[in-house]
């Protein structure tokens, strides 16, 4: 295994953890998570929806091959993450609570850039060119 690819299991295992933990409480309406919801002005069902897509996130990203899923997977997190952020922001919280989404973001972009190849649904500029 390359350091390249040890690097991208680390970064995405961190990433992947992560959404396990926010899904499940998602999920489960863990205390925190439910009173972050209420600030926000966000009804409680879209707990579950976000828990729901943040478990089926991380399992795209997990299993071998389908790299048009992790494609989308990568997006929805990012979609995710860009709105979480967004809404602390506009919903005048202080800078720490925006600041986790936006470190997950870099986790994120981190996990994308390092992928391999088998998880890329184009290998390289050449391929896009071929394609055209």
């Amino acid at each position: 295994m390359s350091g390249r690819e040890l690097a991208y299991w680390i970064v995405t295992g961190v990433f992947c953890l992560a959404f396990v933990a926010g899904g499940t409480g998602h999920l489960l309406r863990a205390d925190p998570m439910r009173e972050g919801m209420q600030t926000l002005g966000y009804p409680l069902y879209v707990m579950t929806i976000l828990g729901v897509a943040k478990l089926l996130g991380v399992v795209a990203l997990l299993v071998p091959g389908r790299p048009l899923l992790k494609e989308w997977a990568y997006a929805g997190f990012t979609f995710n993450l860009i709105g979480a952020t967004a809404s602390h922001v506009f919903a005048g919280d202080p800078l720490s609570e925006a600041l986790p989404p936006v470190f997950l973001l870099c986790l994120g972009a981190a996990s994308y850039v390092l992928r391999p190849g088998s998880r890329r649904l184009v290998s390289g500029l050449g391929s896009i060119a071929h394609q055209a």
